[in-house]
């Protein structure tokens, strides 16, 4: 592209056209050169490439960090595994003590439950032992009294009225009858001394110490154990045996000291 000259008075000039000078391309067509417009041109092409440059600086440094990586779409799904799994963390993190109010809830009705199911399993259990020893008692004590030789021979009231005022005296113990007096004390055998007394010699001693012991034994004077009991001897005077006596209560034995009765042993 070549400037159009014109010669004048022998002088060489640009040839103008509307203030433009005119170019000559290769193709021989001519055309008028504008260089304001060709300069604003220049200078928007450079700002265009420069913001074009700053772009792509900026995506190379962005790029830079994914270096390695060849997969993007598996990147992709792999952040949003992790995504997930952190959301996942937060919510859990949240709900900790919710989780373990609720765990501590569900562990105490455990144990309640638990314990409600065995408090109602050892009541059974303890009904069932009850049952069982009212069983062996009725067996062991009942039948003692009924087929007691002492109470046949020498009582005059039925074996279940006897039963009924001095059964309480008697307990099974290991699977053997044993008697208690008045104070609470195990009865001991007279004959077969430091071992428990058998039934008959046991209901005997009972007895003998009964306040009202006449009112039960046949006849009157010496029985049982060889204590007298209530009664006046042939020259008027009143007595009372000693097991009988110490079987009162105080104010019985003083009422009887006062009526005049002297202790026999």
């Amino acid at each position: 592209m070549k400037l159009k000259l014109i010669t004048i008075d022998g002088k060489t000039f640009a040839e103008i056209q509307d203030g433009k000078p005119i170019y000559v391309h290769e193709d021989g067509k001519e055309a008028a050169f504008d260089a304001p417009t060709t300069v604003a041109t220049i200078s928007r092409l450079n700002g265009e490439a420069k913001t074009h440059r700053e772009a792509k600086e900026a995506a190379e440094a962005k790029l830079k960090v994914f270096e390695g990586i060849e997969d993007g779409d598996a990147a992709r799904k792999a952040l949003e595994t992790v995504k997930n799994l952190k959301d996942g963390e937060l919510v859990t993190a949240g709900k900790v003590e919710e989780i373990k109010a609720a765990a501590k809830k569900a562990a105490e009705e455990q144990v309640a439950q638990a314990a409600k199911a065995s408090g109602e399993q050892i009541k059974t259990l303890e009904g069932e032992r009850d049952k069982l020893r009212d069983d062996l008692y009725g067996e062991k004590i009942g039948g003692a009294f009924s087929r007691s030789k002492f109470i046949s021979e020498k009582v005059a009231i039925p074996a279940d009225l006897l039963q009924s005022q001095f059964g309480g005296r008697f307990k099974v113990e290991d699977g053997k009858t044993v008697a208690y007096d008045a104070s609470g004390n195990k009865i001991y055998s007279r004959s077969k001394p430091g071992e428990i007394a058998e039934f008959d010699e046991a209901l005997e001693t009972i007895i003998d110490g009964y306040a009202h012991r006449d009112a039960i034994l046949k006849g009157t004077g010496n029985s049982g154990t060889g204590s007298k009991g209530t009664g006046t001897n042939n020259n008027g005077t009143k007595q009372i045996g000693r097991a009988e006596f110490d079987g009162l209560d105080p104010a019985s034995r003083a009422a009887k000291m006062k009526e005049g009765f002297t202790v026999t042993e």
